[in-house]
């Protein structure tokens, strides 16, 4: 078997597709057992976050698995094969590994060295989890994949080559001046209650914004929110919580909208920002055949829009007085940013990783025709012991087993050197034809060996930490 990747991100595809191409938790679930289900593979995993979905999976026939997991990655995002296929990207083994660790450490975020995507691959792992369909590869792999993302960030200033989506669209909004000073004293919206949305309003909290109001879909998440920013000992900033029914209203109070909800539709148009700014009309939506109106004027709304598929109208942005960063946007703004230094730290760690990786790999997957020679071995001389006894039945005990003891002392010094040195070469490139050798050498039961992987991966301790 073998590790495939097949996925689109920020880097292959336009927002556009993206968006389109998002996928809901309960999407992402049944995308993995339809996958599991597919003949080609037997293990799978899916990372969706805001500007990637990828579909990871152990198969054992190339073409086939690639043909199988795109055309299940366009039936579960509801975008064509045809239109989808352009934008995908295909990793095979040590590439899709390489590309999975650059993922954890940040390389290939949308703002370089974010930090996000570590919870999302900590996500997607327990998902697979949860549904059984990570395996052992794809547990080692993403297991491995934090550790890398962890090494990076604490080996590396990697940190400062980038920041959060949170922080770099909150600095677009500013026009790159002094975040702090720009946010401080103003009243802030925050749309969701999830784990962005909280994200950003810790961060506006610590940029000194007087107040927050939480509005998501499920009351308790918001109040719970609110609560913690409320917590003594925290910025100062006042928060409290209201129902969704409620944002038009404070629309009219707030100063900064931020919004990052699961909604498949909008959360907020042109014509309720336009409303509760007073503007008699909204931008006309492209292809009307209408000018539309240009944000001119001092800001009077900010909004910053990290969701995906979108939740504020891109008309909002052209109305006057107003500005509008999203995803889009953001990943434009990026495009030029300055590597930072520890970038080629980071690119090196991830290089000794995956050749780590794929060594131990390579050693694991002969271990159980090790396990299966010993335990033959172990056989044959509880054979040999037990026509022993037929043959000297006057044997005491202390005689048979010393008897025992030296034969099998015998065994196991010719067994050492080989097996120690057939997984030294096993776990070097090109060696996984060893364990193939040493089943036909020693004409090992098939059998026996996939008895000692399968108890291998059904261990409860396997793949935890």
């Amino acid at each position: 078997m073998s590790l495939l990747l097949v996925g689109l991100s920020h880097r292959s595809a336009p927002v556009s597709v993206l968006e389109r191409a998002s996928l809901a938790a309960d999407t992402q679930a049944k995308l993995l057992q339809d996958t599991l289900a597919a003949e080609p593979a037997t293990e799978a995993a899916v990372l969706a976050t805001c500007n990637r979905i990828e579909l990871y999976a152990d198969v054992d026939k190339f073409h086939a698995g690639v043909a199988e997991l795109s055309t299940l990655l366009a039936q579960h995002s509801g975008v064509g094969l045809d239109e989808l296929t352009p934008y995908l990207y295909v990793h095979y083994e040590d590439r899709a590994v390489h590309h999975l660790f650059s993922v954890a450490c940040g390389l290939d975020s949308m703002v370089v060295g974010e930090g996000q995507i570590l919870g999302q691959i900590k996500d997607a792992l327990a998902l697979g989890q949860e549904l059984h369909t990570a395996g052992r590869l794809l547990n080692d792999l993403f297991q491995q994949a934090l550790r890398v993302g962890k090494r990076a960030h604490s080996e590396t200033g990697i940190d400062r080559a980038g920041q959060s989506l949170v922080t770099f669209g909150l600095e677009q909004l500013a026009d790159g001046g002094d975040t702090a000073a720009w946010a401080r004293g103003k009243r802030a919206l925050v749309i969701g209650a999830g784990s962005m949305s909280s994200l950003a309003a810790a961060t506006l909290a610590r940029t000194g914004v007087a107040e927050i109001v939480v509005a998501n879909r499920t009351r308790a998440r918001a109040d719970r929110l609110a609560e913690i920013l409320n917590q003594p000992g925290s910025t100062g900033t006042r928060a409290h919580a209201v129902e969704m029914a409620e944002v038009s209203g404070e629309l009219t109070r707030a100063d900064i909208v931020v919004s990052c909800t699961g909604a498949t539709g909008l959360v907020l148009g042109a014509e309720a920002v336009a409303d509760a700014l007073g503007l008699d009309h909204v931008p006309a939506r492209e292809g009307s055949g209408l000018i539309p109106a240009q944000s001119t004027g001092p800001v009077r709304l900010a909004l910053l829009d990290l969701a995906m598929p979108r939740d504020i109208d891109a008309g909002a942005g052209r109305l006057d007085g107003v500005r509008l960063v999203d995803i889009e946007s953001l990943a434009e703004a990026s495009a030029d940013a300055p590597m930072a230094a520890d970038v080629d730290r980071v690119r090196t760690i991830v290089a000794d990783e995956v050749a780590a990786f794929g060594a131990a790999q390579r050693a694991a997957h002969i271990t159980p025709t090790v396990v299966a020679l010993r335990t033959m071995a172990a056989g044959v001389v509880a054979d040999e012991i037990a026509r022993l006894d037929g043959r000297l039945p006057d044997l005491d005990e202390k005689q048979r087993a010393e008897i025992t003891q030296t034969v099998r002392r015998v065994v196991d010094k010719l067994l050492h050197a080989p097996t120690v040195r057939v997984k030294q070469l096993a776990s070097e490139p090109g060696g996984a034809g060893y364990a193939d050798a040493l089943r036909e050498l020693f004409d090992l039961d098939p059998q026996t060996v996939a008895a000692v992987s399968r108890a291998d991966l059904n261990d409860p301790n396997r793949g935890r930490s």
